[in-house]
């Protein structure tokens, strides 16, 4: 879980989680998720913060029904399939999802 100020606190980087679920066309719902998921785990290092934006909206979008390709996720983002690759199935472990093993 995350703290309210979070929020205010990253809002730089939720607006790049938005603006990576409007290139995807997103419905809210996978949106709201992403943005769960990206707060409750933000790292520390800012280098990281793009991947863990792409990881969020690739799982929130997965946990939503509304999945998309880890190519256009990453593509989205402007980072590489295998930052999002390496993370998602962490992110959704940490917060409490069984993630599948395929």
């Amino acid at each position: 879980m995350y703290r309210a100020g979070d929020e205010v606190d990253q809002r730089a980087w939720l607006d790049e989680l938005e603006a990576v679920a409007d290139d995807l066309a997103l419905d809210a719902e996978a949106r709201a998720t992403a943005k769960d998921l990206f707060l409750s785990a933000v790292p520390d290092d800012e280098r990281s913060k793009p991947a863990a934006v792409a990881a969020s909206v690739y799982a929130g979008a997965l946990i939503a029904g509304d999945q998309r390709a880890q190519t256009a996720v990453a593509d989205a983002a402007g980072v590489s399939r295998l930052s999002v690759q390496q993370r998602w199935k962490d992110l959704l472990s940490d917060a409490g999802f069984e993630p599948p093993s395929w």
